[in-house]
C-alpha cells in the first residue's frame, strides 16, 4: 500500500453541508440561520467567555502572581544521538550545528539532551547540557564546554 492509495473507511467522512442551494435542500434561502437577528449575521454571535451580560469570570477574578514569561530562555534542543554524524574528535559548536542543519534556529542558545547513544569522542561547546547528555559524552571519551 502506498500513501496515495490510502482512503478513509466508508462512512468515516461526513458530506459537507451545502447551504443556500434551493428550497428542496432544507437549507435554502436563509441557509439554516433563521430570520434576521444576531445569529443570522456574518460574524454574529458572542465570543467565548460571554455570560449573557453578567461580568465574565475572567473579569471577576483578580490578577494574581508573577510571570517571568517575557524573559523565559527557550533553548534549541539536540539529542546526543544526532552528534554521531560528526567525525571523531570534532569540535562541535553552535555555528557547526547551524551550518549542518542539525538545528534550524539557535533561539536563546543550544542545549544537548541525553536521548540515544553517542559512539565517538567529541568536544561539544554549547550553552547547556542535561546531566544524562554530559555523562554520555564523557563516557564516549569526549569533552563538554559550556559557553
Amino acid at each position: 500500500m502506498k500513501l496515495h492509495e490510502l482512503r478513509p473507511p466508508a462512512g468515516a467522512r461526513r458530506k459537507a453541508k451545502r447551504v443556500g442551494r434551493g428550497i428542496g435542500s432544507g437549507l435554502g434561502k436563509t441557509s439554516g440561520r433563521g430570520q434576521k437577528g444576531q445569529g443570522a449575521r456574518a460574524g454574529g454571535g458572542k465570543g467565548p467567555g460571554f455570560e449573557g451580560g453578567q461580568t465574565p469570570l475572567q473579569r471577576r477574578l483578580p490578577k494574581r502572581g508573577f510571570t517571568n514569561a517575557p524573559f523565559k530562555r527557550e533553548y534549541a534542543t539536540v539529542n546526543v544521538e544526532k552528534l554521531n554524524r560528526f567525525e571523531p574528535n570534532t569540535v562541535v559548536t553552535p555555528e557547526l550545528l547551524l551550518e549542518t542543519r542539525v538545528v534550524r534556529d539557535a533561539k536563546a542558545g543550544i542545549k544537548i539532551l541525553g536521548n540515544g547513544e553517542i559512539t565517538r569522542p567529541l568536544t561539544v561547546r554549547v550553552h547547556a547540557f542535561s546531566r544524562a547528555a554530559a555523562e554520555k559524552i564523557r563516557a564516549a571519551g569526549g569533552n563538554i564546554e559550556v559557553i
